[in-house]
This record gives C-alpha cells, sequence and structure tokens, in this order.
C-alpha cells in the first residue's frame, strides 16, 4: 500500500504515494508544533486542489489543530470576514493569491502566511516541515474541532460550522456502508477541497479507502475530459452542472470515458432526465445524495448495491442516521409523499456555529434534531426526494412553487443548456415564478420555453416571466445562486412589486 499512488495532480504527474503522505503529515504536524502551534490552534487554508492540500489537512488536525478552508475566489474582504470570525494563527496560500492574501491577513490581523511553493517574504510550505516526532496530543472525538469549513451564506453572513473529529470519522464509517470504493479506484478530485464535499467525500474518503484520487485545480470542461481518459478514472463525484455538462456538450463525444462506473451527484438537486441522459452517455451508474455542510456532509445516499437507482432520489438515510419529515407550518411530522421540512439527527450533525450561539439553538433544537431549512419528502419504499429550499420556495397567490421543478423542466427542453428560476414581487399575485436561460444556439424564444413548461404544470406554477441571459450564477459548488439573480431583478425595477414584466423579458 505505501508505494501506491494516494494523489496526483493531472497535469503535472506530480504527488504523494501512501507512503510519502504519511511521512509528510507527521513532518508538518511536528514542525507546527515546534512553531508553537497547539491543541486548538486554527490554520486557514486558501488554495485550489492540490496534492499538497490533505499533507496540509492532516498535518493540522494530527497536531491537534483546527483547520478553516477558504475559497479562493472570495474577495479580500470576504476572506478578512472569515480570519477575523476563526481566528488562525497562519494563513497557508499558493503564490498567485498572496496579493489579495496580504491584504486580508492585514485587515484581520493574521500575522503570517505560508505559501504552496515559494515566494517573496513570506514562509514556504516545505520550511512548516519538522524533522522530529508529532506532538502526543489527547482528543477528545466528540468535542474536539478538526474542521471549520464555512456555509454558503445563501442568506446573510456566511458561518463557521463546528466539525468534530467525530462528526468527520462518522461520516465515512456511515458512507461506507453505502459506497463501495476499493483500492483499484481512480478517483477524479475537480470539485474544490476547501468546500466539505470535496474536503470529506472526495479527498478524505478517497484516502480512507486507499483509492487514487487525480486532482484538478478547477474545472474546465476539455481538461477534465482529458484526465478521465488519462488516468482511466472510475468514478466522479460532481455537482450537477458538470453532470448537465457530461449529459449535454458535444465536447463529451471526442473522448473515452468508458472507465466510468459511477458518477455520483451532490451540493444540489439533480433532476431526473439529466440523471438519465448522463447515464445513457456514458454508459455507466448515474445516482445521487444530499447532505450539508452541517451533517459533515452526508445524510442520505443511494447505496451503489442497490439494483435500480430511482430517478430523483437521494437515497435512504446514512446508518446511524435518524431523518424526519415535519409540517412547517405546525411541525408535526409528516406520512410519506408528503413535502416538508427535513429534520436530522445522527453522529454527523455539527457541534454548532462558531460564535453564534443564536443561529445554533435555531437550527439545533433540543432533541438534537438539525433543521435543514429544505422542502423534501419520503416515499413508501424508504426513499427520500429534496424538492427545495424553504427560503426559495416562490409564494404565487398562497400557493408554494418549488423553483427547482421549473428549472427541471426548462433543463428538459432541448433548446436550454442551463437554467435558474426565481420569485419576483408582483402587485396582484405577491411573488411570481421568473425564469432564467442559457439557450444551445439561441433559437428559442422566450414565450416556447414558457408554453413548454406551462404545458406540464398546474396553472398555479406558470412561469410568468423569461429571459434568456449568458450565465447562471452558481457557487463554487455548484449550487444556483439565485440570490444573485432576485439583487439584479431589485436594481433592475427597484423594490416595489410591479405587476409587469422587468424590460428585455417576456411576460406571459
Amino acid at each position: 500500500m505505501g508505494a501506491k499512488q494516494a494523489i496526483v495532480d493531472a497535469a503535472s504527474g506530480r504527488g504523494y504515494t501512501y507512503a510519502e503522505l504519511y511521512e509528510a503529515v507527521r513532518k508538518l504536524a511536528a514542525g507546527l508544533h515546534e512553531r508553537g502551534f497547539r491543541k486548538g490552534d486554527v490554520l486557514a487554508i486558501m488554495s485550489p486542489n492540490l496534492p499538497e492540500y490533505p499533507v496540509a489537512f492532516h498535518g493540522v488536525a494530527l497536531a491537534g489543530g483546527v483547520n478553516t478552508t477558504l475559497n479562493p475566489l472570495y474577495t479580500a474582504d470576504e476572506i478578512a470576514f472569515q480570519l477575523k470570525d476563526s481566528k488562525p494563527k497562519l494563513l497557508l496560500t499558493v503564490p498567485p493569491l498572496l496579493e489579495k492574501a496580504r491584504e486580508a491577513a492585514g485587515k484581520a490581523g493574521v500575522e503570517e502566511i505560508a505559501v504552496f511553493g515559494e515566494a517573496e517574504g513570506v514562509t514556504s510550505f516545505a520550511s512548516l516541515l519538522g524533522s522530529g516526532e508529532p506532538p502526543a496530543v489527547d482528543i477528545d472525538p466528540a468535542e474536539d474541532l478538526v474542521a471549520l469549513p464555512y456555509s454558503s451564506g445563501t442568506t446573510g453572513f456566511s458561518k463557521g460550522v463546528m466539525l468534530t473529529h467525530r462528526n468527520l470519522v462518522a461520516n465515512l464509517v456511515q458512507a461506507e456502508v453505502v459506497q463501495n470504493i476499493d483500492e483499484d479506484e481512480k478517483i477524479l478530485a475537480v470539485l474544490p477541497f476547501f468546500h466539505i464535499y470535496g474536503m470529506h467525500v472526495i479527498m478524505n474518503q478517497g484516502l480512507y479507502r486507499g483509492a487514487t484520487i487525480v486532482s484538478m485545480p478547477r474545472f474546465e470542461l476539455e481538461p477534465f475530459l482529458q484526465a478521465v481518459q488519462q488516468y482511466r478514472i472510475t468514478r466522479l463525484f460532481l455537482a450537477p452542472p458538470i453532470v448537465l455538462a457530461l449529459a449535454k456538450h458535444p465536447l463529451v463525444e471526442k473522448y473515452d470515458l468508458s472507465s466510468v462506473k459511477v458518477v455520483f451527484s451532490g451540493a444540489a438537486p439533480l433532476d431526473a432526465e439529466t440523471a438519465e441522459l448522463c447515464s445513457k452517455r456514458i454508459g455507466c451508474r448515474v445516482s445521487q445524495g444530499y447532505g450539508l455542510t452541517e451533517t459533515s456532509p452526508v445524510s442520505h445516499s443511494v447505496p451503489d448495491r442497490a439494483p435500480k437507482v430511482i430517478p430523483g432520489s437521494v437515497g435512504p438515510a446514512l446508518p446511524n442516521t435518524e431523518c424526519k419529515v415535519v409540517d412547517v407550518a405546525s411541525g408535526e411530522d409528516l406520512g410519506p409523499n408528503q413535502d416538508g421540512e427535513i429534520w436530522i439527527r445522527g453522529p454527523q450533525v455539527m457541534k454548532g456555529y462558531l460564535n453564534n450561539e443564536q443561529a445554533t439553538r435555531a437550527s439545533i433544537d433540543a432533541d438534537g434534531f438539525f433543521h435543514t431549512g429544505d422542502i423534501g419528502h419520503i416515499d413508501d419504499r424508504g426513499e427520500y426526494y429534496i424538492v427545495d429550499r424553504l427560503k426559495e420556495l416562490i409564494k404565487y397567490k398562497g400557493f408554494q412553487v418549488p423553483p427547482a421543478e421549473l428549472e427541471a423542466l426548462l433543463l428538459s427542453h432541448p433548446k436550454v443548456a442551463d437554467a435558474a428560476v426565481i420569485g419576483v414581487p408582483d402587485a396582484e399575485a405577491g411573488e411570481i415564478p421568473k425564469g432564467f436561460v442559457v439557450l444551445k444556439d439561441g433559437s428559442a424564444s422566450p414565450e416556447e420555453l414558457m408554453e413548454f413548461v406551462g404545458s406540464k404544470v398546474a396553472p398555479h406554477k406558470r412561469i410568468r416571466q423569461l429571459e434568456v441571459i449568458d450565465e447562471i450564477p452558481k457557487s463554487a459548488s455548484g449550487k444556483i445562486l439565485r440570490r444573485v439573480l432576485k439583487e439584479r431583478e431589485k436594481e433592475k425595477g427597484g423594490s416595489e412589486p410591479a405587476p409587469t414584466g422587468a424590460p428585455g423579458t417576456r411576460q406571459g
């Protein structure tokens, strides 16, 4: 096992065997300890995916520290916000991000910056590696933190999610029961390690199972396809936008993807039609799961052993996970096939939000159930389905309209490449659904698309406005940033409810 490749950079071929990774982790833990880094201290990592990322993460963990991970695309102010909140001893980044890192560190009072590689005036990652033995640290797995990712902040400011050693280890063991990953597998890591999905489902789970991780610093379709072909990737953990590209983009035909056995989609709901298109085109199993940063992250997953993937299902709850569906208004438990808020209890549920007791109390009740804010249901077979975010449901004349349902219908149109739906103010209805689409060839009219969706849904779910745009705004993990579209709408027409369509749109 020691000589086996643990992680390799797709473009350069640079990486670590398992033996090299083990030694590097121990050296970093020793070196950090020599520099005064102690149990409970925080180290911030702001970097794209690269082979040293797991060295940094697990070196900090072995030293008894806490990893807070940052999105490299953040502005200096966004970085400073997280640094002020998490108070790291050191910020670890890459040379191209150094100017932004220095600005943010200055605002947040972080005294030391280190880089993977080398840069003038800052500590090199290589110099952090020590020569002695790592410290013997007494860890309480249920209480001591190891990871401090920040929630995406789709509403309000982002929050530090306190994940313990127990949270992360429990979730690896829970997922092991449903995902049959063996040592012969090659997993492509294109989703970012700073996000809980890339960090734990790909990086940590891949290493725990003894697979080989092939890392990429960012998603670009052709290099992604080239890496799958070159390294004979067997398993892809993706977000819906990449699954959509695999299902519909013409470039896919130029590459040999026959090595892929499983495509697993997470981070946002994947519509059934896109999943089926992708499965047929590549010739592999396409399944999905569900989870949140606050649940380390997996709470539900379609098992690899399931004889059939039920379209649209995120599978049953993981072992040792309790889940219930609750009526949003009354708080009463709901039965099968009734939509309500998903509540989760299990060893993977976070300790709480950092420095935010009020938000913690609002999300984890006295019985230990985490209130996800997601709307879904369970069917008669025990399979769960996620419908939409509670806070993003459109309220049309008192009816609740899930944007994700309308987005899936728009995506099923052959001329639509991507889509998003939001609620916009309306004097008569309160809110009306407005669609945004990216077209494949520009040949479909807004009227045609609104009629297409309208023929498939109840009257209250019809898209009343539609606008063609160049790109759907999305987070690094692939979630549609509907708040960005809402802000654009406010800037166009002000905050007053308006009965007519905004300029450049079509109204149905």
